[in-house]
């Protein structure tokens, strides 16, 4: 996605964050929230974009948002900042405190940021004070060590978009990020790059103008903290040990501390540098086959360099052949604007046509989720417009799915007689997220026994840094969906990354099936499906257990569809 558009659509985020903060009318604030969303997800630059031709972009924000691309920010903007403290709007930050109780707190209570509330708590400054129960505070002190450690770390699509943003900004002959991003964690701490050229990339590095701070400069090593909050580590290495670099700089730690041991029993010594034998002599290091080669074992795909048997797989010449990107056929999770999506199904399904899929399914949401009014009358509406774009598209099938809505006691919106005539069911936890482990266990159990259900979207419901996964007794959830033929959805959008890899691991230990999903809301999420690759990668996933990378025929079996 273009950066123009993000930034511009953080601007309004902003600018509407502190608009609520200042008592600001609910409708203005809405509809600024909803040009961000907007704008964020429209699929070409701002730059190069009439902005008035953006759905939700009026006369009043198209302005600000022009002004905001000529000079980096708009008045109204930076009259709202002057008037509301940063500790302020980080509480608006914390799950479950919304604007009107932020600005209560500091204008009745002096509290002025998260650690001031916590402090306000512990000292029974709240106690008696309206809206501010027990358990409201014992929720607040939880949401705010939430905060803080989800500040600690980003989510995978935030450290690839500035991995991505450092590698084409240097004039390096050979570049790549290392560390915890190449191996797909779901949060990323910091950004390793390593990179081959003359030590004045780091001058260049350091110059960027995504750097705030340049904590320590030197000719092989420079870290920065950027504009996202993130530190960013430049190494130069030398041409001839980029491979032993590759591998020392990827990890993990318990990975390379086991090759390692493995090269001292030969008498050999591995590091950042080479793999050396008893008389330092290079055996390997160019290339990071070339070291696993020596020691006796296939290359190790980054994603699976946790120590979690890939070493003793790779000698046996036993390691999976893993789902790519290139494997999926389609995407069985996405929006349009009949719900809450921003591009049209038109649109939608010409970004997925151009993205070469063989199947693609529109599943917007039911009607129980209110807020989004779908009925049954739109779907059937979106049903026969499907089937009209189906003949411009003869080399892709379209699929009119739903997203349903999983209730508490785990029914799902329609009776199975409505469901049968979608191709896709997706069903989905979107409320009640406090129930107990037993509660939510059963609820996901009925859900799959439904036989409605085809697959159970981003199943913890979490949300990075925001929302806390659900509570249920996961290996019964998962016998459950094995016993039934549900699929578990590997949600790509980088935010859930849901299923987590760690779940997806004990589900496939089940025999349970899996859909990588992008859940697009907007053309540029499609491309969110390499996130969710990464997690499938990271549970040792292949083609067989994956029902999108299936050929047609193969998945309306599995879906009961003609």
């Amino acid at each position: 996605m273009a950066r123009a558009n993000d930034e511009a659509a953080a601007a309004l985020e902003e600018y509407a964050e502190l608009f609520a903060l200042n008592g600001g009318d609910a409708f203005r604030v809405r509809s600024y929230q909803k040009a961000a969303k907007s704008i964020a997800g429209h699929p070409e630059d701002l730059r190069t974009t009439p902005v008035r031709q953006i759905p939700g972009v009026g006369e009043a924000i198209a302005k600000k948002v022009e002004e905001f691309l000529a000079r980096g920010s708009f008045r109204q903007l930076d009259d709202l900042r002057g008037k509301v403290p940063d500790g302020v709007r980080r509480l608006t930050r914390i799950p479950s405190l919304g604007p009107k109780k932020a600005l209560f707190l500091f204008q009745e209570l002096g509290v002025d940021s998260p650690e001031a509330l916590a402090e306000a708590i512990r000292s029974d400054r709240l106690t008696g004070v309206r809206g501010f129960g027990a358990k409201t505070e014992e929720n607040l002190l939880k949401g705010i060590e939430q905060m803080e450690q989800s500040g600690r770390r980003v989510h995978l699509g935030v450290a690839t978009d500035l991995a991505e943003k450092v590698i084409a900004s240097l004039p390096a002959e050979r570049i790549a990020y290392a560390g915890s991003l190449r191996r797909m964690r779901e949060t990323i701490g910091d950004i390793d790059i390593l990179a081959v050229g003359p030590v004045s990339l780091m001058e260049v590095f350091s110059g960027q103008p995504y750097v705030t701070e340049v904590i320590a400069a030197g000719e092989r090593k420079t870290s920065v903290r950027t504009d996202r909050g993130i530190q960013v580590d430049l190494r130069v290495v030398p041409a001839e040990s980029w491979g032993a670099a590759l591998v020392y700089f990827t990890g993990s730690k318990e990975h390379n501390v086991h090759i390692r041991e493995m090269a001292v029993k030969k008498g050999w010594k591995l590091s950042e540098y080479g793999l050396f034998d008893a008389d330092d002599q290079v055996i390997a290091a160019a290339s990071e086959e070339d070291i696993y080669a020596a020691l006796g074992m296939r290359w190790v795909p980054p994603p699976l360099r946790e120590d979690g048997g890939e070493i003793k797989a790779a000698l046996r010449g036993e390691l999976p052949e893993l789902v790519t990107l290139d494997d999926l056929k389609g995407d069985l999770h996405t929006h349009t604007n009949l719900t809450d999506g921003i591009a049209s199904l038109e649109d939608m399904v010409a970004a997925a046509a151009a993205r070469g899929y063989a199947y693609y399914a529109i599943t917007d949401h039911a009607p129980d989720l209110v807020m989004q009014r779908m009925t049954l009358d739109k779907a059937l509406e979106q049903r026969a417009q499907i089937a009209a774009l189906q003949a411009k598209y003869p080399d892709m099938r379209l699929l009119q799915g739903t997203e349903l809505n999983i209730a508490p006691d785990g029914s799902v919106d329609w009776p199975l007689d409505v469901l049968e005539g979608f191709d896709v069911r997706v069903a989905s936890v979107h409320s009640h997220f406090g129930q107990s482990r037993e509660e939510m266990t059963r609820r996901f159990i009925a859900a799959c026994e439904n036989p409605g259900v085809h697959i159970i979207g981003h199943p913890t419901t979490r949300k990075i840094g925001k929302r806390e996964p659900v509570d249920a007794d996961w290996e019964a959830v998962f016998r459950a969906a094995a016993r039934t033929g549900t699929a578990m959805e590997i949600d790509s959008y980088p935010d859930r990354a849901d299923l987590p890899s760690d779940l997806v691991r004990l589900a496939r230990h089940h025999g349970v099936k899996f859909s990588i999903d992008s859940d697009s809301h907007a053309i540029p999420h499609l491309a969110h499906q390499r996130f969710g690759v990464g997690i499938a990668q990271r549970a040792w996933l292949t083609t067989d257990d994956v029902i999108n990378t299936w050929p047609l025929e193969r998945l309306l079996t599995f879906l009961g569809r003609p």
